[in-house]
């Protein structure tokens, strides 16, 4: 009887023992992260490229024999850019205990939405692109690293009137957190420094007729276009401009930096100016040889979008090699206070609030293909 209680007690023990070390990040040698992303749906390029950039930079690191000796594995859940889909898998994410941090999502509106799942869980929640100013104050959990647009905003408002000498700006936006951040940002800084917003108009998602909207901002008479959307909008309306002879000036965000964008514009789109942190022409080695890779592998030119991504995955990597384990505090705590990291998207360091300032380069897309502005 007594061998058989202490070998039910050596069992139970395993048990437990086997369940904590499940908890702390997966089994001994392995390490849980999850990605969230706009795998299909309006969003879709932009999701795939997370996912292609993060699981390269994930075999890249498992090949050079992982971090803190364990291997990566990656859990992967579409959000169809869709915030109560966002949600749904932070909660997923959030049960697992095997999961020690999420990267994504790729809209603000998304990463708003799920945000109170991560703070709630007390989980890293890392978004390779959401810039909506109001998301990362909102829980110390959240972290993003592209840059607000309270940062972006100043480059296109002095690119448009310092640089091209637009005076007069006409507005579209579409209508959720990081469109009217954005629009905000661009009328402030466009007016500060001496430019006249003639007016503004919004859409929502899903809309697909632009020709009224564009109509009204014709007869406000601007010297130019400023549009506030991603790439799949940003073509719609470029096209049906074109179609009603609106010849005129066309700016936007770095969410129009995007092969999709020229794919689905064509002529309508040349000439149109937007800016990235990350140029895939760049000379730079350690860009041309993630940008080699992935052309390699996937059969595709990276975008500013994946670049981001790619970081992600190897600034959360540096936050657990800091931090020396896979506890999830200790991964915060690590991450929020990186200093110069060098990403492929410039220089990092997390401002107190948890996102990025970055340098912007303006582009402009002539003939089909996005080339740097001198």
């Amino acid at each position: 009887m007594q061998n058989r209680m202490i070998a039910l007690l050596s069992a139970v023990l395993v048990l437990v023992g086997g369940a904590s070390l499940w908890a702390a990040g997966g089994t001994d040698n392995t390490i849980h992260i999850a990605l969230t992303a706009p795998l299909t749906g309006d969003y879709a390029e932009y999701g795939v490229n997370f996912q292609r950039s993060v699981q390269m930079g994930i075999d890249e690191i498992n090949a050079q024999g992982g971090v803190l000796g364990k291997k990566y594995v990656l859990s992967v859940g579409d959000s169809r850019g869709d915030p109560k889909e966002s949600v749904s898998l932070a909660q997923k994410w959030t049960s697992d205990p095997s999961i020690v941090a999420e990267i994504g999502d790729f809209t603000s509106s998304c990463c708003l939405a799920s945000q109170p799942i991560y703070d709630a869980a007390g989980m890293v929640q890392l978004s390779p692109t959401a810039s909506a100013t109001t998301f990362t104050p909102g829980s110390v959990w959240s972290f993003s690293i592209v840059g607000t647009q309270a940062y972006e905003q100043p480059f296109m408002a002095d690119l448009a009137f310092n640089k091209l000498k637009i005076k007069r700006m006409a507005i579209l936006f579409i209508n959720n957190d990081w469109g009217m951040d954005t629009q905000k940002f661009f009328k402030e800084n466009f007016e500060k420094i001496g430019g006249k917003i003639v007016a503004v108009e919004s859409f929502f998602q899903g809309e697909k007729d632009f020709n009224a909207v564009l109509t009204k901002l014709k007869e406000s008479k601007p010297d130019a276009l400023y549009m506030a959307t991603m790439y799949n909008d940003g073509a719609l309306i470029s096209l049906q401009r074109q179609k009603m002879g609106w010849d005129i000036p066309v700016l936007g965000p770095s969410s129009l930096y995007s092969t999709e964008l020229t794919k689905l514009g064509g002529s309508s789109v040349n000439g149109l100016y937007t800016n990235v942190s990350f140029f895939a022409k760049d000379t730079d080695p350690r860009v041309q040889a993630y940008v080699t890779g992935f052309q390699k592998r996937f059969g595709a030119t990276p975008n500013f979008h994946a670049a981001l991504a790619y970081d992600a995955i190897y600034i959360l990597t540096e936050a657990i090699r800091r931090a020396g384990s896979t506890d999830k505090q200790a991964i915060r705590d690590a991450l929020a206070g990186i200093k110069g990291f060098q990403g492929l998207t410039g220089t990092i360091t997390f401002t107190p609030n948890r996102d990025a300032i970055k340098g912007y380069k303006a582009v402009q897309v002539v003939n089909g293909d996005f080339k740097l502005l001198k």
